[in-house]
């Protein structure tokens, strides 16, 4: 491969390497998807003269406690005689399914099926405008993200090659994963700790090139971010009161209290952090259903909800609170609704009231536990147990069955709602404006823009949080330990099914840069990555900072 792409210029290069990883179908979760692209990786990391001189600067690391044997790629180049200094270049190489694709399936990862599929598609213009334009790769991973992985690729080709344009090192990672549960930057998290300690490293910055996209119709402005969003899901566990379909005015449905809470969260910009000039979104609703697996004349007895919740810099417990007052409200707003509906019928039938009441009890989980506890109900080994007894299912729904079985073991009996949250849990993070070394960093990504601006015409804008989720909330957190304690204490127990890493991303500490590829519709049948940027000037981009961060840091 290495002799393939040298001859080939940079923009020609990443195209190439594009197109090699976009044909691999690295679907997460898939059986030999996510292990074959990473062989593929190797492979070509293999073939560069680098690597075959230093072989052992080219290694894996299986993913721990992973049922499919899934990886992560390291390569590292030393630059600058005894640096410590080095910079971070990592990219995910799983993509999302492609059942959106329909009948096109097996079609997803070819670019040229498509564009010509496209060039005809006049169902939508702007797809088709892109596809006769020429400038665009459309394909399932082409701009999330392979062509990430790409320009890595190229970039670590150029500096393997040229190691004395390095003032410090490189080190390159590639995980899977990024797309589920991100299995592969946690694993990563403690290689990167053992390479720190044992080669005496000190990590400069991360740089990651997940994609970015235009915010607005008519936008082109190319989004440089120097943070991560985080993220949580809040989670309702509902238990409602059953009861015959001749009956429901005397029960309480979970279903009618999943929708009130649905109406009153999902896409509420109220409920938007307030930070100028970022692009700050809202909670989304990403679950609601019952427990009614079957048709019978009984409603539902519980449901399930649970939103994504996007943290910039709001603590894990400002959305408990918040979250219990609005289901706290909610409940109100549907007692009152089933008593005056019940009255109403009672009106119209004549028949005798009955005592009734509607009142639903809204308990965190962790004051829900508490509670459990002074009943005699062991907590902790119930969690252990269901952990163990259904470990098959998704780690959501063991956090459900969870808080069900728990429901079911407590001998006071009434409508609920446990508030909880689910796994993954995604720290925030960005460069502080209190921090030296962070603002050194950001100056220093402000000049190489400056001057980019000038050299390609591209129009460039440096936000705080970049904000479709990545690897690159796990490489540094803010909170402290007490400030993540509501966190902690309201994500029931999935012993070794779901850790959090604190104290390794902690110790670590590295400030997170998203330099992405461009494009447009991912994780849609329409996916595409604009060539011209993403293969032409960005390449360069990412190597002139990186060039750039270590002068900064050597000259400090």
């Amino acid at each position: 491969m290495y002799r393939e792409l040298k001859q080939l210029a940079l923009y020609e290069q990443v195209e190439k390497l594009t197109r090699e990883l976009v044909a691999i179908p690295s679907i997460n979760g898939s059986e030999k998807g996510e292990v074959v692209v990473a062989d593929a990786i190797t492979a070509i990391l293999r073939s560069f003269p680098y690597f075959q001189k230093k072989p052992t600067l080219v290694w894996e690391q299986t993913i721990v406690d992973d049922a499919l044997n899934r990886k992560n790629i390291f390569a590292f180049v030393k630059g600058g005689v005894q640096a410590k200094q080095t910079i971070i270049y990592h990219a995910h190489i799983d993509t999302v399914g492609i059942e959106d694709f329909g009948v096109l399936r097996k079609y997803a990862f070819d670019p040229d099926f498509l564009l010509n599929y496209f060039l005809e598609y006049s169902y939508d213009a702007d797809v088709q405008a892109d596809a006769q334009s020429g400038e665009w790769m459309f394909g399932r991973g082409s701009v999330d993200m392979q062509s990430g992985a790409a320009i890595h690729l190229a970039n670590l080709l150029y500096f393997s090659d040229h190691p004395e344009k390095l003032s410090g090192n490189l080190l390159v990672m590639f995980n899977p994963d990024e797309e589920s549960q991100h299995a592969g930057i946690k694993s990563a998290l403690f290689e990167l700790e053992r390479l720190k300690k044992e080669w005496d490293l000190e990590y400069v910055a991360a740089i990651n090139n997940d994609f970015i996209t235009p915010q607005y119709d008519g936008d082109h402005t190319r989004y440089i971010y120097t943070g991560a969003v985080g993220k949580i899901l809040p989670s309702f566990y509902i238990h409602g009161r059953e009861a015959h379909v001749g009956d429901t005015l005397q029960g309480v449905d979970p279903n009618f209290i999943a929708a009130e809470l649905t109406k009153r969260i999902h896409n509420n910009v109220d409920l938007c952090e307030n930070i100028e000039g970022e692009l700050v979104l809202p909670p989304a609703c990403l679950l609601q259903r019952d427990n009614k697996f079957t048709y019978n004349v009984q409603t539902a007895a519980s449901s399930y909800l649970y939103f994504n919740y996007f943290l910039y810099r709001n603590l894990a417990a400002d959305v408990m609170n918040k979250l219990l007052g609005i289901a706290r409200a909610a409940c109100e707003e549907v007692s009152g609704y089933l008593e005056g509906q019940y009255k109403k019928f009672v009106q119209r039938s004549g028949q005798p009231r009955k005592q009734l009441n509607w009142d639903i009890e809204v308990v965190s989980f962790e004051e829900y536990s508490k509670k459990l506890v002074e009943r005699g109900i062991n907590v902790a080994a119930v969690c252990a147990q269901v952990a163990e007894e259904y470990s098959m299912l998704d780690l959501r729904m063991i956090s459900f069955k969870i808080v069900e079985v728990l429901n079911e073991l407590d001998p006071f009996k009434k409508p609920r709602i446990v508030l909880f949250f689910a796994p993954p849990y995604l720290p925030h993070n960005f460069l502080r404006e209190d921090n030296e070394a962070d603002q050194a960093i950001l100056s220093t990504i402000q000049l190489v823009l400056q001057k980019a601006e000038k050299q390609s015409g591209e129009k460039f804008a440096v936000k705080k949080f970049f904000p479709y989720l990545a690897d690159g909330s796990y490489l540094s957190i803010h909170e402290t330990n007490e400030e993540l304690q509501s966190l902690l204490n309201n994500l029931p127990d999935l012993g070794r099914l779901y850790t959090l890493p604190i104290e390794e991303i902690r110790r670590l500490n590295i400030p997170s840069i998203n330099i992405g590829v461009y494009g447009k519709d991912g994780h849609k049948w329409t996916e595409r990555v604009y060539k011209p940027y993403s293969f032409g000037v960005l390449p360069g981009l990412i190597r002139e900072v990186t060039i750039s961060l270590l002068n900064c840091l050597m000259v400090k």
